[in-house]
């Protein structure tokens, strides 16, 4: 079906090349007053988005839970309030905003599985997206679920190949994570995101690291983008990963955490707070429209299990050292600062990988600390002397094996 005076985009999600290059380079907004997503009759759902351009844009649906995906080239979701425009039925929850550079994404997420029965934007007056889904069985919606492909649309893969043996006095590659980005915003507390502090954060990082000498860094984002925790490791490996980073500071209830934290992957939260964490953060994934459909079958887990075995006793070291060097700098440190979760995030099996909340947003003297460029600065200083006493720890272990 066509889309009235945007004549690019079809419901299956397949845009027209020369519609796409005709768009007007300046973002579509919202505007709220006149949108809504909610329920409609005879037990259906609306969503209805009047903008003040029109936009190519493609649907699609994903599963786990289910949820309706809406890609925009390209819509601008600032200032929108979200929780007013969603009113709570079948459309249970709603994320919007940058997904990677030149898309917006917004992502519904569904109490009960539906299907798009009907989708088109209205130019005569404004631009006026209605998509109307109803309801459908888990079977049928099972099939019709995932992204579809399309070169206009979509990124090229990001290259899995494990890199060449490099030589061992080589400078150590590490890929600084910082947390979340795009759409996901991470923690907030007033008008701060943990997104927006934590790339601030990796960018002084990478600064001291180049400093220093003898540390390759790279990000896994360099703006305000999302990117899924699956590309996340697949960008570190791509680069060649010594070692991966993920930074953040999130917000856990009041009294439940307070200082920085490094956590090591497991099978089983080591505390409620890691617990909690690991479901903040896979969950922000689920939201974002990330297909996590693609889990490792039996014989691969197996394998990436052997290939722990290796690296998860370096991993806990790493971990270790980041503590004991980040606590000299000043902290603060959590009074149990080393913890475990199975934080997906950190499952890449062929280098150590940790999580470190360098605070939390939801604790006023972290607060105070985290928008505090000298305070980041210290924090940055500790972090690489742990990298360095590490790096000197490991070669030393090493030098013993091969003897």
């Amino acid at each position: 079906m066509a889309l009235a005076g945007v004549a690019c985009v079809l419901l299956s999600g397949i845009p027209d090349a020369a519609c796409a290059q005709s768009v007007p380079p300046a973002l579509a907004t919202v505007e709220q007053d006149s949108s809504r997503i909610g329920d409609a009759s005879r037990g259906r759902a609306l969503i209805e988005l009047s903008l003040s351009q029109p936009v190519p844009y493609r649907i699609f649906t994903l599963d786990g839970p289910p949820r309706v995906i809406i890609d925009f080239r390209e819509v601008d979701w600032d200032g929108v309030d979200l929780d007013t425009l969603l009113d709570a039925g079948r459309i249970t929850a709603v994320a919007a905003g940058s997904y990677v550079p030149g898309w917006s994404r917004l992502v519904a997420e569904l109490e009960d599985p539906m299907e798009v029965v009907t989708a088109g934007m209205d130019v005569s007056d404004r631009a006026v997206l209605n998509v109307m889904l109803q309801p459908v069985d888990a079977d049928t919606f099972s099939r019709n679920t995932g992204p579809p492909v399309d070169a206009g649309w979509d990124l090229p893969p990001v290259a899995a190949a494990a890199p060449a043996p490099r030589d061992p006095d080589a400078p150590l590659v590490v890929v600084l994570d910082p947390g979340h980005g795009g759409l996901d915003p991470g923690a907030q507390r007033g008008n701060v995101q943990e997104k927006d502090v934590m790339l601030s954060f990796a960018r002084e990082l990478q600064a001291e690291l180049r400093r220093a000498g003898g540390y390759e860094v790279s990000l896994t984002r360099h703006d305000d983008r999302f990117v899924s925790l699956e590309a996340r490791i697949s960008l570190a490996r791509a680069a060649g990963a010594d070692v991966f980073l993920s930074l953040h500071a999130d917000a856990l209830a009041d009294g439940l955490a307070h200082g920085a934290t490094v956590h090591v992957l497991s099978d089983e939260a080591s505390d409620i707070a890691s617990e909690k964490l690991a479901e903040r953060h896979d969950r922000s994934d689920i939201l974002s429209g990330a297909d996590l459909s693609g889990a490792d079958d039996e014989v691969t887990g197996i394998l990436l299990d052997l290939a722990r075995q290796e690296t998860q006793p370096r991993t806990e070291a790493l971990a270790s050292a980041l503590v004991r060097a980040m606590g000299q700098s000043g902290g603060p440190m959590n009074r149990r600062p080393l913890r475990a979760a199975s934080f997906s995030v950190l499952k890449a099996a062929d280098f150590p990988s940790v999580l470190i909340e360098i605070g939390f947003m939801s604790s006023p003297r972290d607060f105070t600390n985290l928008i505090n460029p000298d305070w980041r600065i210290g924090m940055a200083r500790g972090i690489r002397n742990g990298l360095d006493i590490w790096r000197r720890e490991d070669r030393e272990r090493k030098a013993q094996v091969r003897k």
